[in-house]
Parts: structure tokens; C-alpha cells; sequence
């Protein structure tokens, strides 16, 4: 197979950007990614656009790309949009990917786009989450996904009506609750999950939360939907980002010794299964195919950027990973390995937990942090010695599981 090389890449600060539009904020992370490949906008051949909120905020449906991009300057060539959940921008990096390695062009961008603060809309801002589950069946499905653990004691401040929140977390919470029930996970391994990540963040100047967190201090946050607590859940974040890909041939216009390679890039659907079933989850099934298509396993991985949109979201994708056992994902955060300086680190970006989660641009976060990485210029977040890096991007939610999960999989040159 042809190779693909990632040249370039660019991101915003993530938080509460009320007064960046879309287009604004998809200029300052296209901007980055063309000075980081040394190029212009010329370059491009192919242009793949990520966004899933802008039609239901602001009516902007069907060529947001368009819109985006043609007003950076833009004209002439394929514009792509893609709306895939949280692994929208993921996606369209699978498919320029695929597209270079056809030979259909030497150069692809890939952006991710999202604005999800709107203070004015705030009912529809939570709305919205739902559109990534089945309108018909999701609600159901999650009645479902409750029922599973309905014998589970529970403690009584999980009876506490929490107010307000994405219904996402009421899903991660059952799914929590069941990892309890069959494998012994423990809320005080989920707070390690998120002190880890929200000390790793502190560390990353580009993050939404920058301050450090103690595993008590995360325990004793306000109860979002137990056990999940509001530090072990992601922000809503607005931001975005951008990637350079070019084919083997194009490698000799930019610099070659900053370049990665992409050795695997897998998405997935799920598939009927039982809920134990842990080697036919969506995630599971993705990673299968990224390290069948690398030529890796778990045990080349360097570190790895997981979708823990709550400390829950690293549990699964760790397992789902290989990077320990089903049902261990709990230890290996309590062991302290998947800390920076750990065995394989996890989310040194600080993850979406505390770097951020805008949701359409979150895959494409996750590939500028483990490029950063790859090359070594990650600062006092860098992972000594990184050679192969690994990215479990999830979204949407359909029968007790993400709707699709995307990995990739990238290499050192």
C-alpha cells in the first residue's frame, strides 16, 4: 500500500470561544497547519471539512465545508464535508488518506470545527446531543443499558436529581455502573483517570481546565450522574483543528525529518453482541483492524490519545486498545503506568477530560497531539523515546455502545 505522511498540523485553544465563529476558528487552525508544513494554501489539492453542530445552531446545513473553506481562500477543489459524530474529523482523515495513497492527489487538509457554546441557546445546545443517538431508539436503548445493572446497590446520593447535563453521560454512567458489577471497577479508579488527565492538561497550554487536580479533589466535585463526577467529564469545549496530509511522492517539498507516517487508519460500526462480549465492542473491532493494518500490536505502542469524554471513555478504549486485559482498564489507571513517565502514557494531552472535547474537532486533536509527540516537541509533557503512537476516537451512542469508533495508528519516520 502507498504510504501517507502527516507534514502538517494546527490547532486552536479550547474553551469557551463566544466570540470566534466557525469560520474564524477553522482560519486560526488552518493557519497553524500550513505554517507548521511550511507551505501555502496553494498546496492543497483535496479538502476535507468536520463540523456536526452548525446546522442545528446556527441553520447552516449541508456545505458547511464550503463555507469554511472558501472563505479562507479555498477555490476550485474538492471540498469534502463530514459529520460522523465525534469522529467526524477522524473520518475525513481516513478518507484523505485513502485518497493520497490512490493517487487521486499529493496533498489533502483535513479540518475539524466546532462551536458548541451558543449562552443564547443553551436548551438547544443540550438538544443537540441527541442527535447523535437513534431518535427512535436511543432513549430505549438507554433505558436498556440502565437495566442491565438494576440489582447494582447503589449509595444514596446516586438517587440525587443532578440537574442539567448531555445526555451522553447518563449513558457513560450505566456503563460505568456495569464495569463495576462484572469486573470490580471502583469511583476511585475513575478519579484517577481524571487527576492523571488533569494534571497532564495543566502542562498543555492549548487545554480548556490547566489546573491540576487530586484524585480527593475529583472524588469530591459536584455529582454529575454517579459515579461520574463533573472533573471526570469533558467541558463543552468550542475549538478546532487541522491536518496536512501528503502522499510518499509529495514528501520532498516539506521536511521530511518532522514528517509521521500514517501506518493505520480503521473505522468501525458496531455490531450485535452481548454485553460482555469486550472482543466484538465497536472500539475493539476498530483497533483489530489498525494493528492488523500497521503490522503492530499493543506492545509497540509509545502512548495512545483515548476518548474519554468521561474517566469512564479511557476505561473502555484502553481495553479496547489491548493496552491491558478486559476488565483491567481500572488497575492500569490505578498502577500509575498510564501516567507521563508510566509505562504507556495515556492522554498526555490531558484528554478530553480536561483538554477539551468540541466534538467534531476532537479526533483531529487527538492526531496534532500524538504528531507533537512523535517529533518530540511536546515540552514537559513529552513521552521520551516515542516511536509508534496510537489514537481510540468514539462517537455517538447506539445500543449501549459508540454508533462508530475510528484508530489510527502513526509511526516515527
Amino acid at each position: 500500500m502507498n504510504s501517507a505522511y502527516i507534514v502538517g498540523v494546527g490547532m486552536t485553544s479550547l474553551g469557551r470561544h463566544l466570540d470566534k465563529s466557525v469560520k474564524q476558528l477553522s482560519k486560526i487552525a488552518i493557519d497553524a497547519a500550513l505554517a507548521d508544513a511550511g507551505c501555502t494554501k496553494e498546496a492543497i489539492d483535496v479538502a476535507w471539512f468536520s463540523n456536526t453542530r452548525q446546522g442545528v445552531m446556527e441553520g447552516q446545513y449541508g456545505i458547511r465545508g464550503q463555507c469554511a473553506l472558501r472563505a479562507y481562500g479555498f477555490e476550485g477543489l474538492p471540498i469534502i464535508n463530514t459529520d460522523n459524530a465525534c469522529v467526524s474529523s477522524t473520518t475525513g482523515l481516513n478518507q484523505a488518506v485513502a485518497y493520497v495513497r490512490a493517487g487521486m492527489a499529493d496533498v489533502a487538509l483535513v479540518v475539524g470545527t466546532e462551536k458548541m457554546n451558543y449562552p443564547e441557546k443553551r436548551e438547544l445546545m443540550f438538544e443537540a446531543f441527541k442527535g447523535a443517538m437513534d431518535r427512535e431508539l436511543g432513549e430505549e436503548q438507554l433505558r436498556q443499558s440502565i437495566a442491565l445493572v438494576a440489582d447494582m446497590p447503589l449509595p444514596p446520593e446516586a438517587m440525587t436529581d443532578t440537574g442539567e447535563r448531555s445526555i451522553f453521560m447518563d449513558a457513560y454512567a450505566a456503563g460505568a455502573r456495569y464495569h463495576m458489577m462484572k469486573y470490580g471497577l471502583t469511583q476511585r479508579q475513575l478519579a484517577a483517570v481524571a487527576a492523571k488527565n488533569h494534571w497532564h492538561a495543566s502542562m498543555n497550554p492549548l487545554s480548556h481546565y490547566k489546573t491540576p487536580r487530586t484524585i480527593e479533589e475529583v472524588l469530591a466535585d459536584r455529582l454529575v450522574a454517579w459515579p461520574l463526577t463533573r472533573a471526570m467529564c469533558a467541558p463543552i469545549s468550542d475549538g478546532a483543528a487541522a491536518i496536512i496530509v501528503c502522499s510518499k511522492e509529495a514528501l520532498a517539498r516539506f521536511n521530511r525529518k518532522r514528517a509521521v507516517q500514517v501506518l493505520a487508519t480503521a473505522l468501525a460500526s458496531g455490531v450485535i453482541h452481548a454485553p460482555d462480549d469486550t472482543e466484538r465492542k465497536v472500539a475493539r473491532l476498530a483497533a483489530l483492524k489498525a494493528y492488523e493494518l500497521a503490522g503492530v500490536g499493543p506492545d509497540d505502542v509509545s502512548l495512545a490519545e483515548v476518548h474519554d469524554a468521561t474517566a469512564f471513555g479511557e476505561i473502555k478504549h484502553t481495553e479496547a486498545l489491548g493496552l491491558c486485559p478486559a476488565g483491567d482498564g481500572g488497575l492500569l489507571a490505578e498502577s500509575g503506568e498510564t501516567k507521563l513517565g508510566g509505562r504507556v502514557p495515556v492522554n498526555p494531552s490531558g484528554g478530553l477530560i480536561a483538554k477539551g472535547h468540541p466534538v467534531a474537532a476532537t479526533g483531529a486533536i487527538m492526531i496534532h497531539e500524538l504528531v507533537t509527540q512523535l517529533r518530540g516537541e511536546a515540552g514537559e509533557r513529552q513521552v521520551a523515546g516515542a516511536r509508534i503512537a496510537a489514537a481510540s476516537n468514539g462517537g455517538g451512542s447506539y445500543d449501549g455502545e459508540e454508533a462508530v469508533s475510528a484508530t489510527t495508528i502513526l509511526g516515527k519516520v
